[in-house]
This record gives structure tokens, C-alpha cells and sequence, in this order.
């Protein structure tokens, strides 16, 4: 029950958000309040993890399991995108700008998640947020991605007859879902559901940190939110070296950033023609993520 409760919680918010279009002018607002958003999102995930007994012990457990798990799911995603690239050849006309985005929003998410941390120390024995407050900010979070894709003219229809995005995201999918495997069965103690839950995030870490906390408690969400983060660390850096050879895995590397924080990177190194095929890409991976952790965490 307390499993398809959360699925309710994060996919109808979304999809009722898709029945709501804003004017373009509010479009910047917009985008601020999902701003404010994701960080507040972080924060409490930041304060949850300050609940959790004897952390200290388990740091070294975190960063090696968070390594494993990076390695095992994009190191899959980048050799299966890489082969797709040679089986459907691809090589984006348009030249790109050359935008060069640096990696400070990453460090600066990963350090509101540390404030946090500090802050649910500090403030433990005085007042602590409510447990329930990060999955009302996650509802609100999701149900204004609803509004804001709809309100930027992003419909189904455009979604479905990109074929080459569809296709790339079905085989990122199966690819991380491939590695959150082989992480369950190289891992002590991981079930194969717990896995693939742990994989379904896909780049989506204010989402992927608070659902794994929700199922697995406050280590294995972190372990997933630094995932997500190190995934979109190593799109910023890598994704105009892969677009040279393997475009393919240029797009899907950033995983559900590919049609928001990556995108300027994807478009300055592949140019506008690959636009569409980013966004066509995200918006199904956007969408694919809660559904496939909320149904794999609740398998185990």
C-alpha cells in the first residue's frame, strides 16, 4: 500500500501538471520556483540523512558503493550507446556554439545536501523538519515539470515521432537497468529489485534521493543522489569529446538532464540539429524514472 501510495504521489502530480499551460512570458518564473525547488528538495534530503545512526561508520561504505554503482550504470550506458552509434550511424550536421557550461551547479547542489546534513545536526535536538516534507516538495517539484513541459510546447505527438530519440532512450533504459543488475549481483546484501530500482534514477537526483530514501532509508538515498550527481558531472565534462564519435552517447550520457542542464552543452557541441533528439530523449526517460523506481523498490 505504502509503496503504490508514493507511485500516486509522484506520477499524478506530473501528469496533472500536463493539463495546466502557463503564458512564455512566466516561463522564467517558472523556472526559478524549480529551482528553488530542487535545492529545497536537497536540503531535506541533506536533513534525512543527518537522522541516520552511526554515519560516520558508513562513509566509506557510501563512496565506494556510490562508485561501483556510477561504474557499473554508465560505463553500460556509454559501451551499448556507443554500439547503437555503429548499428544506426549518426552524425550531427549542424556545428555547434561552443557553450562551455561548467560543473559549479553540480557542486552547488551537492553542497546544499551537505548544509543540510550539518543543519539536521545542529538542529536535532531543537526542530527538524517533518519527515513527509521533502515527498510534498518532490509532488509540487514534479506536477510544475507537468506544467512546464506543457507550457513549452512539448507534446506527446513531438515526443513519439522523433524516432531516433525514443530509440535512444529505450536502449539507455534497458542499458542502466543492465547495470543496476550487474551492481545487485557484484553487491553483498542488494537485491535484484533493489538494483534496478537503484539504476531507474537516471540522472534525476532530486527525485531518485528522495524515492530511494523513501524505500531504503537515508544511506541508500544518498548513495542514489550522489550517483544521479556524478552522472551529471561527468556529462558537463565529457559530453563535447563524445560528440565527436559517438553522438549517440553525447545525448544519452546526461541521462533525464539531457533536455534541461546538460542541453546547452549537448546543443553548443552538436549544434541544433540534435535539439530535438535530446529533448524527445528526456522527456521519456523524465517520464519512465518514477514509474520504474517506485514499481522496482516495491518488489524488494
Amino acid at each position: 500500500m505504502d509503496s503504490l501510495m508514493t507511485l500516486i504521489s509522484v506520477l499524478v502530480p506530473m501528469f496533472a501538471g500536463f493539463f495546466i499551460r502557463v503564458p512564455k512570458p512566466y516561463l522564467s518564473v517558472l523556472d526559478r520556483i524549480l529551482s528553488v525547488l530542487v535545492y529545497a528538495v536537497l536540503l531535506l534530503i541533506g536533513v534525512s540523512l543527518a537522522r541516520v545512526e552511526n554515519l560516520g561508520t558508513q562513509l566509506d561504505d557510501i563512496a565506494l558503493t556510490t562508485l561501483w554503482l556510477f561504474f557499473c550504470t554508465v560505463g553500460a550506458n556509454l559501451i551499448v550507446l556507443a554500439v547503437l552509434g555503429k548499428l544506426f550511424p549518426w552524425r550531427p550536421n549542424g556545428k555547434g556554439k561552443g557553450v562551455s557550461v561548467g560543473v559549479s551547479g553540480s557542486v552547488r547542489q551537492l553542497g546544499c545536501v551537505v548544509f543540510g546534513f550539518v543543519f539536521g545536526k545542529l538542529m536535532r535536538d531543537i526542530w527538524m523538519p517533518s519527515e513527509s516534507a521533502g515527498m510534498y516538495c518532490l509532488m509540487l517539484l514534479v506536477f510544475l515539470i507537468g506544467v512546464q513541459l506543457k507550457s513549452s510546447g512539448v507534446s506527446l505527438r513531438q515526443v513519439l515521432v522523433n524516432r531516433r530519440g525514443i530509440r535512444l532512450s529505450v536502449w539507455f533504459m534497458l542499458s542502466s537497468l543492465s547495470g543496476g543488475l550487474l551492481f545487485a549481483v557484484s553487491t553483498d546484501g542488494v537485491s535484484w529489485a533493489k538494483g534496478l530500482a537503484m539504476a531507474s534514477g537516471f540522472g534525476w537526483y532530486s527525485l531518485s534521493g528522495l524515492v530511494m530514501t523513501e524505500a531504503y532509508g537515508a544511506v541508500w538515498g544518498s548513495i542514489a543522489l550522489l550517483n544521479d550527481l556524478a552522472r551529471e558531472l561527468f556529462a558537463l565534462a565529457f559530453i563535447p569529446l563524445l560528440m565527436k564519435r559517438f553522438p549517440d552517447a553525447a545525448v544519452g550520457v546526461g541521462g533525464a538532464t539531457s533536455m534541461d542542464f546538460t542541453l546547452p552543452v549537448i546543443q553548443g557541441a552538436g549544434g541544433l540539429e540534435v535539439v530535438p533528439v535530446a529533448v524527445s530523449f528526456g522527456v521519456v526517460v523524465n517520464v519512465a524514472a518514477p514509474f520504474l523506481m517506485v514499481v522496482f523498490s516495491a518488489l524488494g
